[in-house]
């Protein structure tokens, strides 16, 4: 069994702590917060993130020095925000070079590159294509109360990706692997930008007929994005894609379904986060697609009204009417547009 280091001590990386100890590892969960620490390690629960009993074989840990200390894997579950900062400290902490499995479903705007890119950029002796991605339908909810789950891990690194496979898998958290580590990643972010939707059109009473649609073209819009980019268009149509889209667009365990349902219901943005007290990965990662898709020069007209909801104050309704009135067009355009890629061709 291994020594492990899950770095961010939310509902995600919480619940993957559980798996993991369910494994028999010893898990060492990490929180920049003292008071935090001490009460998981007292009463063996996080019930401000996740409502289930954290083993005792899960110790917590508000130094980051002793959190990763002789540990084989780190498993970085810390919002994008927030990767850069934990890379930085965790380059002058470590000694050994525990293989980086990272959990984190985002986009960082601005540079637009991926998390994997972000840690390879910013750790000392680590190469992109050694990074471990974790992803795929999995709500921290379900997997605490070891309901069962399937995802997916990929990296370049074929030995890597293995290990975290390894690592997870047991009886109710089943693992596949994938070689498509930019598509992974990809479907993992830019799916809580349609559950922002999916939230927004529930909140606005628009129904199930609207809400299919909306995940529909959601999915379009997620894969023409992704092919430009270099994924594999069918990644999208596999766990980290369509399956990661179902469960956040249909659940009110979705953090980024139940923020973009206030919004339909009338809330602003700021309103939304200070009463969620989480952070909501869609929000900044519609940011970072808008820019990506003008980028691109690709065609994605939910992410542009999503971002003009969030960030230029328009009402949700408006959206809506707009998306309903634009021009007509053939719906196969999408797989049409797809045909030169190496995957499709």
């Amino acid at each position: 069994m291994a020594r492990v280091a899950v770095l961010g001590a939310g509902s995600w990386g919480t619940a993957l702590s559980i798996v993991l100890a369910d494994k028999g590892h010893d898990v060492r969960l990490w929180t920049y917060r003292k008071e935090q620490a001490e009460t998981i390690n007292t009463v063996h629960r996080n019930e401000q993130y996740l409502d289930a009993p954290v083993p005792e074989q899960v110790r917590a840990f508000h130094k980051l020095d002793q959190a990763v200390e002789d540990v084989s894997a780190i498993v970085m579950v810390v919002p994008t925000k927030a990767i850069r900062e934990v890379c930085e400290e965790l380059n002058n902490t470590l000694i050994q070079q525990p293989v980086i499995i990272h959990a984190t479903k985002g986009i960082e705007p601005g540079s637009l590159k991926r998390v994997s890119q972000v840690i390879g950029e910013e750790m000392v002796n680590y190469d992109t294509e050694d990074i471990a991605v974790l992803s795929g339908p999995s709500h921290a909810e379900e997997v605490g109360r070891r309901l069962p789950t399937t995802v997916t891990v990929s990296s370049l690194n074929t030995d890597n990706a293995a290990f975290a496979q390894d690592l997870f898998i047991n009886e109710s958290f089943r693992v596949y692997t994938s070689n498509d580590v930019t598509g992974l990643e990809l479907g993992g972010a830019l799916k809580n930008i349609i559950a922002l939707g999916a939230g927004i059109s529930d909140g606005l009473g628009y129904g199930d007929n609207a809400k299919a649609a909306l995940i529909t073209r959601g999915l379009a819009e997620i894969t023409r994005l992704g092919a430009s980019l270099g994924a594999n268009p069918l990644t999208f149509l596999g766990l980290p894609g369509v399956g990661d889209l179902i469960v956040t667009c249909t659940s009110p365990h979705s953090r980024n379904w139940r923020a973009g349902n206030m919004l339909g219901k009338g809330h602003k943005l700021d309103e939304v986060v200070d009463q969620m007290g989480m952070v909501i990965e869609g929000t900044r990662t519609t940011k970072a697609a808008y820019q990506f898709a003008e980028k691109q020069e690709i065609e994605m007209p939910i992410t542009e009204g999503l971002y003009k909801i969030l960030f230029a104050d328009q009402e949700p309704r408006e959206v809506v009417d707009q998306l309903m009135n634009r021009s007509k067009r053939e719906e196969l355009d999408d797989i049409s547009a797809l045909q030169g890629t190496d995957y499709l061709s």
